[in-house]
């Protein structure tokens, strides 16, 4: 809303509650401004590549604690479980001199890394496919002769799609919409969050540019946009077919 504005009618107070004609030439300010493009192609890969790894390692470790059988798993997933409850900003100095120990600060590297594997992603896909894949069918393959790997791949993957797409549009969101990580170990490397932190400091005098700053973050919830529209039918196609089953 504020995006559509000049920057005096954005100052105004109270601010306009109707849509202004100005967001196209906000826009173009943006892409002058700063390396926008590349800063959107980083944050691309960054969630993107994040939200993969969530759903492998998530869907592997799901599957363990759901249907194997071993000696702590319910120690194991309780401790995993609790994590959650640690607030993530908690994590940031550690994470801080870790990336500095290892070079990584000022790489798309440091942002992703924390973002590989998720306690909430392990602990949806086990509660996923606890009710998604029977015992029997899992009985069944073993005495085909299926080994253990070849029956992840076989029947809990096929069973898990529609769980894996939801936790990887929703990781994906999250990693994308993640502001403070980014800004504590990035400088120089453009990312939307370094871009749009760029933008607020481009006001002249003492005074932030909101109008533009706004356009600027109008701007990146586009992907997020065609994300859904892409993966929505498949979500709840997904979704209903599992229910069905089920």
């Amino acid at each position: 809303m504020i995006g559509s504005h000049t920057k005096g009618e954005a100052a105004q107070k109270p601010p306009p509650l109707l849509p202004g004609g100005h967001f196209l030439e906000n826009a173009r300010r943006v892409f002058d401004t700063v390396d926008f493009w590349q800063a959107m192609l980083n944050s691309l890969l960054v969630s993107g590549g994040a939200a993969a790894s969530v759903v492998f390692f998530s869907t592997l470790a799901g599957y363990s604690f759901a249907k194997l059988r071993f000696r702590g798993s319910n120690v194991l997933m309780g401790f995993v479980v609790m994590t959650m409850a640690v607030p993530t900003q908690l994590a940031i100095v550690p994470l801080f001199i870790l990336m500095r120990d290892y070079g990584l600060l000022d790489t798309l590297l440091a942002v992703a890394l924390p973002s590989l594997v998720t306690a909430f992603g392990v602990f949806f896909m086990r509660q996923y496919l606890l009710d998604a894949i029977p015992d029997e069918l899992i009985e069944a393959a073993r005495v085909d002769g299926a080994t253990m790997l070849r029956t992840f791949w076989t029947v809990a993957v096929p069973a898990a799609r529609p769980a894996m797409a939801i936790l990887f549009v929703f990781t994906f969101m999250t990693v994308w919409t993640d502001y403070m990580w980014p800004l504590v170990a990035l400088q120089e490397t453009e990312t939307l969050q370094i871009a749009l932190d760029r933008l607020a400091l481009t006001g002249q005098g003492q005074t932030t540019d909101y109008a533009l700053v706004l356009a600027g973050a109008g701007l990146s919830t586009i992907p997020l946009l065609i994300l859904f529209v892409v993966a929505g039918r498949n979500l709840v196609a997904g979704i209903m077919q599992g229910a069905v089953k089920g």
